[in-house]
């Protein structure tokens, strides 16, 4: 269930967006300001680190459907819904707002779900929902008032950082909750940044006995210096000399968490050839993906008087041909 602070929090605003924003608009908005004010990338400071956890607490409402609907309503009760006690046929009455958070609905239109309050009235219902003293929504009184059973505990929404490998490759993790409660948590190879795993009654404890709550748990994966994915490929960039992409050689190519692979490189590659390596990218249940190495020819700095020689001899030699001819002829057309 929600807390208070929904009413104050515009997360919308948080992430720059507007209300009807997309779910895949919202994903990529969220990265973007992730990757703005991640403490990995502004080390020691505080301002970007509060940013990014305001960010976060706003993505993890706005991208699950049902937080976002729940939000979305108790946004309109805050900014000035009218709530009144009136019987069918009556407008902005207290089941038009929560019908659609409890599954009732209004006059002939579906179940006309009733629910009684007592003592202070609407007061105490607001108050058992959102943490008031009052017994109603959530306190031991067995749920709400009349209505079902003993409540669930909230979801908990968290976030952790692992290092590329253990995103790959898949690992338990130990994590400390905000209580000092430590649990195990295992990371599934193949995960994603940004991914979330869901930590099944990990949240908070129910306060009548029910059901806990989940723990939501938002997996941020550090770059690699030299793997990217590429699906459940991995992408490495592996430089090689003017002579070996020219005259062909044998080259090893480095691997993740393993020992480096040998690949021939075929005379006459140029740069940007991909070279595969089957069954050595991301092994997950649904599938392995491969190593893709990624050719980049290295153009030396530096030349002796003998090199520079030699290589002039060579240009003497070697064929007129204009490499950038089809790229002009192209350009015109």
């Amino acid at each position: 269930m929600a807390s208070q602070d929904w009413f104050d929090k515009d997360f919308y605003k948080v992430l720059e967006v507007s209300k009807d924003v997309t779910p895949a608009d919202l994903k990529k908005q969220y990265r973007k300001l992730a990757r703005q004010f991640h403490p990995d990338s502004n080390p020691g400071d505080a301002a970007a680190e509060a940013k990014f956890k305001e960010i976060s607490e706003a993505h993890s409402v706005l991208a699950d459907p049902e937080q976002r609907k729940e939000y979305d309503q108790i946004r309109a009760m805050g900014s000035g819904a009218r709530f009144t006690a009136g019987g069918q046929g009556q407008g902005g009455g207290f089941e038009d707002v929560f019908g659609g958070m409890f599954g009732g609905g209004r006059g002939g239109g579906g179940a006309n779900t009733s629910y009684s309050y007592q003592q202070g009235g609407f007061d105490d219902l607001l108050g058992g929902m959102f943490g008031g003293s009052q017994p109603g929504f959530g306190q031991p009184s067995g749920g709400f008032r009349g209505y079902g059973g003993p409540t669930r505990g909230r979801d908990v929404a968290a976030r952790t950082t692992v290092d590329f490998l253990t995103a790959t490759k898949g690992d338990t993790i130990k994590l400390q909750t905000s209580e000092g409660k430590t649990i195990t948590v295992k990371i599934p190879a193949g995960v994603s940044d940004g991914q979330k795993i869901k930590l099944r009654g990990k949240g908070e404890a129910s306060p009548d006995g029910g059901e806990a709550g989940d723990i939501v748990l938002t997996i941020a994966v550090r770059k690699h210096p030299i793997f990217e994915r590429d699906g459940l490929n991995l992408r490495v960039n592996v430089p090689v000399t003017f002579v070996e992409a020219t005259l062909g050689a044998t080259i090893e190519v480095p691997t993740l968490g393993g020992e480096p692979v040998k690949l021939r490189v075929g005379a006459g590659t140029p740069s940007g050839r991909v070279l595969r390596v089957k069954g050595r990218g991301v092994d997950t249940p649904k599938g392995t993906g491969d190593l893709l190495a990624v050719v980049q020819v290295a153009v030396p700095s530096h030349l002796s008087p003998e090199a520079r020689d030699a290589l002039e001899a060579f240009h003497a030699l070697e064929p007129q041909e204009n490499p950038r001819a089809e790229l002009l002829a192209k350009a015109h057309e």
